[in-house]
């Protein structure tokens, strides 16, 4: 049962309205003064507030201003029997649904009540699916390399920098950029994303800057771009790298000017856009070989993101696991199942080339495909579950190990750096940039364990 707070110093207006909405299914709480129901407020939790604006002590006005920073949603319908336009268009601005003229018509109480809660209704369910999303783009982790990037992310989002964000494929660039909108002040606003990628290139630019009626065969009638969509708001351009250079030039000026033309168009658009770009290319590379522009990577470079890989921070692979197996038992209507510490130790010493992206494909996979109640190593892939008659993993010899942990480690970490290297063709500095190592410490590790290449 909704719950109305009725607040008029007037005890037959009250009782009236008791008598109308009880009537018509709701409850009533009751304040004779707006000090009452600042209180009242606190401890009610209404639905709806009707509120006098000629009252003693604080009038209905600066009543409705403190209701509101309180509680910034609240629906607020506003009643006088001196009221006028200035009065109507003042309590509309600070935030009133609705405004009624005494002596109260009950046709017009209960049509501005019923709107009101059509409103509050569409409020909570967009609240709802709001915390549904934050839900599911939520970054899972706390090792060293999340806490940073989440660290990183808290400073940059309040600010208007523009973004640039680069991860192999299947890191979780989506999921920053996502991150950096909701922690920033247009939080309220959209949130629009663009996949580069997969955009055929002669519909590029009708995609992002949209198109005047006629402007090309099929252009039936006008549409709005990406970025008319999200003005206010934030512009995800996932893979960036792929865009040809005639629509980078074009993205630099909007960039730059804060301005577009639509494609077949000669009205000049203004937008307040904030940009977040990704791209899983060494944007670097692609400027020497003439691929994207240097000016654009600078304008874009203001604040960069690189978000680890996988494999670089294993110690989030059980997290991630339950979060998955949670989501998608969830989804499929099944028992939530449990991994076997065997089937995990397994998970965490693979490498993840598709990174988060193909540890939650593998998650759905088995909450569907596992019969019991509980993933055994037995389940997993063969891809992944790759183990000798002993245990241990067919990519480890199978050698006496040292006594002591530092030749252990040692003995690792020199296996570790020729597997890479041969994986990368003895490319030092592919390997360093692969593995997080600066080229020169590379250097001396090659060189104090005698690696050569084979």
């Amino acid at each position: 049962m909704k719950n109305i707070l009725i607040v008029d110093d007037e005890d037959s207006i009250r009782q009236s309205l008791e008598g109308i909405l009880e009537d018509e299914g709701f409850r009533s709480c009751f304040a004779e003064s707006g000090e009452e129901c600042l209180s009242l407020i606190q401890t009610e939790d209404p639905d709806l507030v009707l509120l006098d604006i000629w009252m003693s002590g604080i009038d209905g006005l600066k009543t409705l201003k403190k209701i509101k920073q309180i509680r910034p949603h609240q629906l607020v319908i506003m009643m006088s029997g001196h009221g006028s336009i200035e009065t109507a268009v003042k309590a509309t601005r600070l935030g009133a649904f609705d405004f009624i003229e005494k002596p109260l018509s009950l046709e017009k109480v209960l049509l501005s009540i019923q709107n009101a809660m059509k409103i509050g209704q569409l409020v909570a369910e967009n609240k709802a699916l709001k915390e549904k999303i934050g839900h599911d783009y939520q970054m899972i982790g706390n090792s060293m390399a999340i806490d940073d990037l989440k660290q990183q992310i808290k400073m940059a989002a309040p600010s208007s920098g523009w973004v640039l964000i680069t991860g192999e494929n299947g890191t979780g660039k989506e999921l920053v950029a996502r991150a950096i909108h909701q922690q920033s002040t247009r939080e309220e606003k959209p949130f629009i994303e663009v996949n580069c990628a997969a955009i055929p290139e002669e519909l590029i630019e009708s995609e992002l800057f949209g198109h005047e009626k006629g402007a090309f065969t099929g252009a039936t009638s006008a549409r709005k771009g990406k970025f008319d969509q999200a003005n206010g708001g934030t512009l995800f351009l996932d893979e960036i790298g792929d865009m040809s250079l005639k629509t980078q030039a074009k993205i630099l000026r909007i960039l730059q000017e804060h301005k577009f033309d639509r494609v077949g168009g000669n009205r000049t658009i203004e937008v307040d856009v904030r940009v977040i770009a990704a791209t899983n290319k060494n944007l670097q590379e692609e400027i020497k070989a003439g691929e994207f522009r240097e000016d654009l990577f600078f304008r874009l470079n203001v604040l960069p993101f690189q978000v680890p890989a996988l494999r670089k921070r294993k110690d989030d692979i059980p997290r991630l696991c339950k979060h998955f197996l949670s989501y998608f038992c969830g989804k499929e209507s099944r028992e939530i199942k449990t991994i076997s510490e065997e089937a995990l130790n397994t998970l965490m010493s693979y490498d993840w080339p598709g990174n988060v992206r193909e540890l939650k494909n593998l998650i759905e996979r088995l909450v569907i495909m596992t019969p019991g109640k509980v993933i055994n190593l037995s389940d997993l892939p063969l891809g992944i579950n790759q183990r000798n008659q002993n245990g241990e993993p067919k990519n480890i010899e199978t050698q006496d190990l040292p006594d002591s942990y530092r030749e252990a480690k040692e003995m690792f970490e020199k296996q570790f750096l020729i597997k890479k290297l041969i994986k990368n063709n003895w490319n030092v500095s592919k390997t360093a940039e692969e593995i997080g190592l600066e080229r020169s410490n590379l250097h001396r590790k090659i060189k104090g364990y005698q690696i050569e290449p084979t």
